[in-house]
């Protein structure tokens, strides 16, 4: 295998490993906002989830932007160029989160607004991330004096664009969802989870139309990205089971409880379908970074900077993986922690 394509193949799991955690993050920040005040215990669990776990969220984040910079300094180097607004108010607005999730633990007059950063900022951030989809599908991005200009005009009056945004946000709440309903579920609050988990049940089918629908409105610009599809369709097979398995799943009964649902199971099911999904998405967008200009080829970095780089993500992943199993021990499992009032 070709060192572009491991290091594409990195750069990937990256990306799927924090589109999971952050579209969790994220909507836990949403519900934690919408439920802050309701009279179950929705908006606690949503709180509890996320106090100690929006640190690890970004250390994915710098992994990836590390990864792809490092890997493909020239793929970064253009897409930072044309998406230069959306970067930097991604980057402005996780600022503003992580200060107040900081500081709201420690002063409490802070902490309504806290929810209302968190959970606005869980709802544009993810929305600003994918609008990178549209972009490297071509057909937004043109030559200017010989420099890559992005044409806000047509990619703003693109459907495309706006139906990216809105599957990134229904997976993003469906994720959420399903997480919390079992953090709920082993927390033993169950009017949180028979509210997550029907929050799980609307957004799961509305998810799946979204994800059809951005498909139908591809701008012609994209018919390569189609063809190419059709060609993984496997996967995309693999992953409409995997959505049954794991939308069936919250229907199975509970002996434990009145209300339906093995929301882990379902968990685990739908991340296997983003997974299969994913893999099957980024196969078909091979081996493009951008269409039609620039490739995991034309992009890729010296191999003796690849080399480097995996050598210390190899060393640095095998420092944090004993500290991300502690604080899923801490955080995650620790029934006295999940269950305090």
């Amino acid at each position: 295998m070709h060192e572009e394509v491991i290091a594409i193949l990195v750069l990937w799991t990256f990306i799927f490993i924090y589109s999971i955690f952050g579209s969790i993050d994220f909507g836990a920040g949403f519900w934690a906002m919408i439920y802050h005040e309701h009279r179950t215990s929705a908006g606690k669990i949503a709180n509890r989830f996320l106090s100690p776990t929006w640190e690890i969220t970004n250390v994915f984040l710098v992994l990836l932007v590390v990864a792809f910079v490092g890997f493909f300094p020239k793929g970064a180097f253009t897409l930072g160029t044309v998406l230069l607004i959306p970067v930097s108010l991604i980057l402005f607005l996780l600022a503003i989160r992580s200060a107040f999730m900081v500081f709201s633990y420690s002063v409490q007059g802070y902490r309504k607004t806290m929810f209302f950063i968190s959970g606005i900022c869980g709802v544009l951030i993810p929305a600003l991330l994918i609008t990178v989809l549209p972009v490297s599908q071509g057909g937004f991005i043109s030559g200017f004096n010989g420099r890559d200009v992005l044409l806000i005009g047509k990619l703003f009056t693109s459907p495309s664009l706006y139906m990216y945004i809105l599957f990134g946000l229904t997976s993003e709440l469906f994720l959420s969802s399903l997480f919390l309903a079992d953090y709920s579920k082993v927390s033993k609050q169950e009017g949180a989870y028979r509210l997550y988990r029907g929050n799980a049940l609307l957004l799961g089918p509305l998810t799946l139309v979204a994800a059809v629908v951005t498909l139908l409105v591809l701008p012609p610009e994209a018919n390569w990205l189609i063809d190419n599809l059709s060609d993984q369709r496997i996967w995309f097979i693999l992953s409409f089971l995997a959505f049954l398995a794991g939308y069936g799943s919250l229907w199975w009964r509970n002996r434990d409880m009145d209300t339906a649902g093995k929301p882990r199971l379902a968990l685990l099911a739908i991340i296997a379908q983003y997974g299969f999904a994913s893999y099957g998405y980024g196969m078909a967008h091979l081996p493009y970074i951008v269409y039609p200009g620039l490739t995991i080829y034309d992009a890729f970095t010296a191999k003796e900077t690849f080399y480097s780089l995996m050598i210390m993500y190899a060393v640095g992943l095998a420092i944090l993986t004993p500290g991300f199993y502690v604080f899923w021990r801490l955080f995650l499992k620790d029934k006295r922690y999940l269950q305090q009032e």
